[in-house]
């Protein structure tokens, strides 16, 4: 008996397996796809593509578009992500104000809302907002996620300086108003994610850096993200790169971390936030001491150097909105990482993409945890409702 349930699980297994595979296809191709092309590209037989086909259109995942181009024979029905129904929920939950979207499987964004908050309204403030959401799209919602600073095993906020929380169970409180599963991410990974949905090719390794108010970093292995055992790998702000006069305070407490130096608060002064507009952060890049500049792209170049010579990534990607810098702080980068460690290859450096939505990462997050797929390039775009 036992030995037939696990033939059963072994097959169940299988079967999902390929429903991704196809499902994964159709994202890949959307209005060209077709069941012939599935069952050439896995290899699975004619009958069994028409029946994962079957499947994936049944769970309201797939439609059947128009006719394919005829190759001599009859005609294909084309294939289709079904975007009238499930919708995904992404989230960026940051310290002074949040942003939610809800984005359909096609990756349009068809609901957008911003809210703003103070340190003891954030709570409240947050729950509305969800109830709303729920009660508007909650029949329709897939899986949600939630991008966040700190560190999250996926379920449980660790530790978040900058929310002020530790050891908090945000998922299980989420899910109580929302009615569906939520997954947390760190906001770091989700910034990587978000990149690798600019690219068609993610095979390699690549470092990414996030600059803000503070400073993290991913690593991403052939697009995917590499957490580590503990979820926290990445936490490099608080590493001591600067020593002796120089070593600035940082606010946990140590002098000379790079957060005390390369982040954007420490490069433009206390009064950046990254809630600020165009306009209110410009009279603070006119004022950027040249030598604040410098010294805060050495003490990144210092961790992107050692982790680089662990790692030996194709690339090392700045993210975050580090970009407000401009190109003199990524020379002074670049600068920085000239000499070449004996052994070591040179490291490619330039800053992320700027052409997809903040919460892109948490969203595709949301898709490859609900339904183990991506999106495209190009396929995430911006069309909300604005609330």
């Amino acid at each position: 008996m036992a030995h037939s349930e696990e033939g059963l699980d072994s097959q169940a297994a299988v079967r999902r397996t390929n429903l991704r595979r196809a499902l994964q296809l159709v994202f890949r191709h959307p209005g060209e796809e077709t069941r012939a092309g599935i069952a050439r590209a896995t290899g699975l037989t004619a009958a069994t593509a028409s029946s994962l086909v079957a499947e994936l259109i049944e769970s309201r995942l797939v439609v059947e578009g128009g006719q394919a181009r005829s190759t001599g024979g009859k005609r294909a029905t084309t294939l289709s992500i079904d975007a009238g129904h499930h919708l995904l929920f992404a989230m960026v939950l940051r310290p002074v104000d949040a942003l939610a979207a809800l984005v359909s499987l096609d990756g349009t964004t068809v609901y957008e809302e911003r809210i703003a908050y103070s340190a003891t309204t954030r709570d409240r403030a947050v729950r509305e907002m969800l109830t709303r959401i729920a009660d508007r799209f909650g029949g329709r919602m897939l899986l949600a996620s939630v991008q966040l600073t700190g560190a999250t095993d996926g379920r449980t906020v660790l530790e978040s300086v900058q929310l002020d929380m530790s050891n908090v169970p945000l998922a299980e409180q989420y899910e109580a108003i929302l009615g569906v599963r939520v997954a947390l991410i760190n906001d770091v990974d989700a910034e990587a994610i978000a990149e690798v949905v600019t690219e068609e090719q993610h095979e390699g390794l690549r470092l990414f850096v996030h600059l803000g108010t503070g400073v993290g970093g991913a690593v991403t292995l052939d697009g995917d993200i590499a957490p580590g055992p503990s979820t926290r790998a990445g936490e490099i702000g608080h590493v001591q790169v600067v020593f002796g006069p120089k070593a600035q305070l940082c606010r946990c407490g140590l002098y000379g971390c790079v957060e005390a130096s390369a982040s954007l608060t420490a490069i433009l002064g206390p009064e950046y936030d990254e809630s600020l507009d165009d306009a209110e952060v410009a009279p603070l890049l006119a004022a950027v001491d040249p030598e604040t500049l410098r010294l805060g792209a050495e003490a990144l170049a210092r961790v992107i150097k050692l982790v680089g010579a662990m790692l030996d990534p194709s690339e090392v990607i700045i993210g975050g909105p580090a970009v407000i810098l401009g190109e003199e702080f990524l020379e002074a980068v670049r600068e920085s990482l000239a000499y070449d460690a004996r052994g070591t290859n040179p490291l490619e450096v330039r800053y992320a993409s700027t052409n997809v939505p903040p919460f892109a990462g948490a969203a595709q997050f949301a898709l490859s945890t609900a339904l183990g797929v991506r999106w495209s390039p190009a396929q995430l775009t911006l069309t909300p409702e604005r609330a």
